[in-house]
């Protein structure tokens, strides 16, 4: 299957498919609870999906965290996820998600039409889609490669002086070739999708000491060292290993309800 990401924007074209993740619906209001008082922008990402579609593509699958409160809900997520997805049922013949973390109780807010997919994910012939925040199914670890969400992922920068600065970034590797009592198979290739909402600035993955998000990204599964991170416009970064940053700013983090939220303003 072809595999292209879109230039520009955190999403996937994977043949006649459009994967994206991590949307936050509804960040807003929790943003708003710590003074930080924002407009929505949940029209804007279904331009941005729009954008993305082009004339090649026919469906859409996001992989989690489609809201953003958790546990709970907000009166910004019951008005706009109903919306959000009328509107892409309108466009693409199939709409799908993959249960997140953020998305326990999902169904209360997506019209019938859309299609939930286990948080131990699914397949496209022989490409695989998880949230990340649990173990893939057998499955789903069965197929060539795993594309995941969750992490959030960004590459950070730190010059001279110490000033920081980072941007969203694809991460982009291989698996290892270990055994494992979980699964039979394991895919060849790993894709983690940069969230696509861009209120999310993110968290990096390439601080020294800092844990990454889920049990598969802070396993031996994964040749996270030779991955290369790569920005939202293409260019290769280089691999993770040589692009580790050592710095006192960002805390270990275990879950997400634990990570620092870095908003993009």
């Amino acid at each position: 299957m072809r595999i292209q990401p879109v230039p520009g924007i955190p999403a996937l074209k994977v043949d006649d498919t459009l994967v994206n993740g991590d949307l936050h619906i509804g960040v807003e209001a929790h943003l708003g609870k710590k003074g930080v008082h924002l407009t929505s922008r949940t029209d804007k990402m279904f331009d941005a999906v729009m954008e993305a579609t082009g004339t090649d593509i026919d469906r859409i699958l996001m992989i989690g965290d489609i809201k953003d409160s958790v546990p709970g809900s907000t009166r910004q997520e019951y008005r706009e996820i109903p919306v959000f997805c009328d509107r892409l049922l309108d466009s693409f013949s199939e709409v799908g998600i993959v249960r997140g973390n953020h998305d326990t109780n999902i169904e209360e807010f997506v019209p019938g039409a859309v299609r939930i997919y286990p948080a131990s994910g699914t397949r496209i012939e022989d490409v695989g889609f998880i949230h990340g925040h649990t173990w893939p199914s057998p499955d789903t670890m069965s197929c060539r490669a795993l594309v995941m969400g969750h992490e959030h992922p960004t590459a950070l920068f730190k010059d001279g002086v110490g000033a920081h600065m980072s941007e969203p970034c694809w991460v982009r590797g291989r698996f290892n070739e270990v055994p494992d009592e979980r699964y039979e198979k394991l895919p060849e290739d790993f894709i983690v999708v940069p969230a696509f909402n861009r209120l999310l600035g993110g968290s990096p993955v390439n601080v020294v000491g800092s844990e990454l998000l889920g049990p598969l990204m802070n396993s031996e599964l994964l040749d996270l060292e030779n991955a290369h991170l790569y920005t939202l416009d293409g260019i290769d970064l280089g691999r993770r290993a040589d692009l580790m940053v050592k710095t006192n700013r960002y805390k270990k983090w275990n879950d997400s309800e634990n990570r620092p939220r870095h908003v993009s303003l």
